[in-house]
């Protein structure tokens, strides 16, 4: 099988096609390359990997690159809230007719046979009460990135599939741990990195939900979700993580200072937030088998140890952030 994934040089794309590359699958990778290409370079070089360099919207390339495609994980995308806030336009015409166009040509091209699509829990906004979140909630996207997943994320489960189209829509929890394509513009690698430094921790809205996942693990459900019968994942949308793995910004403070003991934390009262979620991932796991082999402390002490060794140059550059 043949897999195109765009997105490939991304913070999970690039870690996808790593861990597809070593299933001995073939990859195709579509990157415009915005943050650079250099997260590529562990694989760049392997026969069964093939880059092209090009954007989701230009549809010469997607032509050329669907023509042998059998399946497309799509990760492309103006991604995070800032950066959709920032790049609004651009954001609509990527996130959305982006993806359209290349949801569209998928759909009438045979030997495309699964498409699975990276979206995101941010999708739910704000749970009531205490209750936990499933993919049977009502959404309620705050943000520019999370209306358009969850405009596309409508049109993918709404739209008639061809015969032997199989599409899946995936939430992704938020996303922590080590990647080719380093970021830390994220909560548990901003706080770790910082706690790392020897900075003071300033936490806004302790209290306040979300639920985390690594890195490996959201690639490895996209690849169990194109592994999987087609009659369980069609039109379908899972979520990505494990229940146990919601957590409050203190209680990842928490797990920071067992890694970090001198780590000084000062939380800022916050009352009003309009993300707070817990998500209850029993879905994937009872319909697919999906677990998770990695924890949020597991990503603490990854971020802890190539920060203390300095392995990065300047963990504060740009080059780390989505915007």
């Amino acid at each position: 099988m043949k897999i195109l994934v765009t997105g490939c040089a991304g913070y999970i794309g690039s870690t996808l096609t790593r861990l597809l590359l070593d299933k001995g699958y073939d990859v195709i990778g579509l990157d415009n390359l915005s943050f650079g290409g250099d997260s590529m370079l562990s694989f760049y070089n392997n026969k069964k990997f093939n880059f092209v360099h090009g954007d989701i919207r230009d549809e010469k390339i997607l032509d050329e690159v669907l023509k042998e495609a059998d399946a497309v994980a799509h990760l492309a995308a103006i991604v995070g809230d800032p950066a959709c806030s920032k790049y609004a336009d651009e954001a609509r015409s990527i996130n959305w007719e982006g993806s359209k166009l290349l949801f569209d040509k998928c759909n009438t091209l045979s030997n495309v046979k699964r498409f699975v699509f990276a979206s995101t829990c941010s999708n739910y906004g704000k749970m009531e009460g205490d209750s936990f979140v499933t993919e049977e909630s009502a959404l309620n996207p705050v943000s520019l990135y999370a209306e358009l997943k969850v405009k596309f994320e409508k049109y993918l489960l709404e739209s008639k599939l061809r015969d032997g189209f199989v599409a899946t829509a995936l939430r992704f929890a938020t996303v922590y741990g080590l990647s080719t394509r380093m970021r830390f513009d994220l909560t548990v690698n901003e706080f770790t990195r910082d706690a790392a430094s020897g900075k003071e921790l300033v936490i806004f809205g302790e209290q306040f939900w979300r639920p985390y996942c690594h890195v490996e693990d959201l690639a490895r459900a996209v690849i169990l979700v194109i592994e999987s019968d087609a009659s369980l994942v069609n039109q379908n949308v899972f979520g990505v993580g494990d229940t146990d793995e919601n957590y409050q910004k203190k209680m990842i403070a928490d797990e920071i200072i067992n890694v970090i003991p001198e780590t000084i934390v000062k939380y800022v009262q916050k009352d009003e937030d309009p993300r707070d979620y817990r998500v209850d991932f029993s879905k994937i796991k009872n319909t697919l088998g999906f677990q998770i082999t990695k924890h949020l402390k597991d990503g603490v002490i990854e971020v802890n140890s190539i920060i203390k060794n300095k392995v990065l140059a300047d963990p504060y550059s740009k080059a780390y952030q989505n915007t």
